[in-house]
């Protein structure tokens, strides 16, 4: 039996309308002792407009949504109210609620519930913080076409693949006397393998471009003192965020602002400049560029247009095996330009040209942003796990007994069914649903 739970449903701050959830086998039983009408003998979905009660107080006038299970979110009977927006009411709502046996929900409750009843899959639970926490119009698309379980789709020709073959081969192990039953042999194993590895590599490849789309990336801009990387992220952010002087060493740590390019959520992070230094303080501050230049998904490295020297160098060695942009800033300084080069005046604010290359070093195209795409870390794991073991199946069948093979088709076959979680451990769950906020 699933207790009733109550939470706020809106952010916790005073506005016009608040709306407070509760859901369990025994919502409208611990709604009757609290609500001036009764709920629990209603037989349909109903809106009732009525009084709040916590004895012989009227705590608030509100309208309450009845939703009889299984035709709720959470798939159990549950009561939406909407009550004035006053933290006070709200409060008070909730501790009336607890008070007549409901409990306060944790993170991500109500999604749990109904990822556990069946409402959704793990995929589409995923997919509604995803939709939360969208940050552009391309995020928040991606994420409601997981939703709507169209992701999920992609993940089914894997499941039917290796679920009939897994199948297969346990009835041909067990039952060999039967000639009527199809023959898992290794030529059709490795047919079945070879064709999902090819599928399968696209769904990662499309994932990643994916998750792009929907977490953004973090870009590290670097170089050495007064070559203009401050005044580059202000350009960028249209706005004066960094302290821009002719100092050496006056960015002394990471200054963070936010963009938004094609859709794209670009987290820039400006810092102190690299270069060999005794002071100690700059010193620490060189040291924090360095671990964001580690982290970054692309690393953004200023160079004087005028000039490139030793401390150049050894910036560029630094960033030798990160997505790059080289960037010659103060053009101004130089009268001919080599081909092939991005040079620039951040002064001038005119930075279009480095935001156009952005873009084009991500790869993205329209088909990215279109379709739906496996773009979740913990999905996109398991899917490279899943390569992992068919790269195992077609290296070694050719001199491995059946029954071993049948081990390695069983696992990725468990691993399918992680992902929509099918045979998720609830430990596994849990942990996804806390990242959740409190009321979804």
């Amino acid at each position: 039996m699933f207790k009733t739970i109550v939470a706020l449903a809106t952010p916790p701050l005073k506005s016009a309308l608040a709306i407070i959830r509760l859901s369990g086998d025994d919502c409208f039983f611990v709604a009757d002792k609290f609500f001036s009408k009764k709920v629990s003998t209603i037989d349909h979905n109903k809106i009732m407009h009525g009084y709040i009660m916590d004895g012989d107080e009227i705590v608030d006038d509100v309208v309450l949504l009845a939703y009889i299970g299984p035709h709720s979110y959470t798939g159990e009977d549950s009561v939406e109210i909407m009550c004035h927006g006053s933290v006070l009411i709200f409060n008070r709502i909730i501790q009336t609620a607890i008070k007549c046996g409901a409990t306060l929900a944790t993170h991500g409750e109500y999604t749990s519930r109904a990822y556990l009843h069946g409402k959704m899959d793990l995929i589409q639970a995923e997919s509604v913080n995803d939709l939360i926490n969208a940050e552009s119009e391309e995020s928040k698309k991606l994420s409601m076409m997981s939703l709507k379980g169209k992701t999920s789709e992609l993940i089914k020709p894997i499941k039917e693949d290796f679920g009939a073959l897994y199948s297969n081969i346990e009835v041909n192990i067990d039952y060999p006397e039967y000639q009527d039953i199809e023959q898992a042999n290794v030529s059709k194993i490795i047919e079945i393998c070879k064709k999902n590895k090819d599928y399968i590599g696209n769904l990662i490849k499309n994932g990643i471009k994916g998750k792009i789309i929907k977490d953004g990336i973090n870009v590290a801009i670097v170089g050495k003192p007064n070559v203009g990387k401050s005044s580059i992220l202000n350009a960028l952010l249209n706005e004066d965020k960094a302290i821009v002087t002719d100092i050496k060493g006056t960015t002394r740590d990471i200054v963070e602002g936010k963009i938004i390019l094609n859709g794209i959520s670009i987290n820039l992070f400006d810092t102190a400049g690299i270069r060999d230094s005794e002071d100690k303080i700059e010193s620490i501050g060189i040291d924090k560029s360095k671990q964001e230049l580690r982290k970054a998904d692309l690393v953004i490295a200023v160079f004087s247009a005028d000039s490139f020297d030793e401390e150049d160098k050894k910036i560029m060695n630094l960033i030798s095996n990160k997505l790059n942009i080289i960037v010659y800033n103060k053009e101004d300084l130089v009268t001919k330009k080599e081909p092939n080069k991005l040079y620039l005046s951040a002064i001038t604010k005119n930075v279009d040209v480095l935001k156009n290359k952005i873009i084009e070093k991500l790869e993205l195209n329209q088909s990215n942003y279109d379709n739906p795409s496996i773009n979740n870390v913990r999905e996109l794991g398991l899917l490279q796990s899943i390569l992992v073991k068919i790269n195992h199946i077609l290296d070694t069948i050719e001199n491995t007994p059946i029954d071993l093979v049948s081990c390695d088709v069983k696992s990725i076959y468990l691993d399918v069914l992680s992902i929509t979680g099918e045979d998720c451990d609830f430990d596994v769950a849990k942990e996804i649903f806390s990242r959740f906020c409190v009321g979804k």
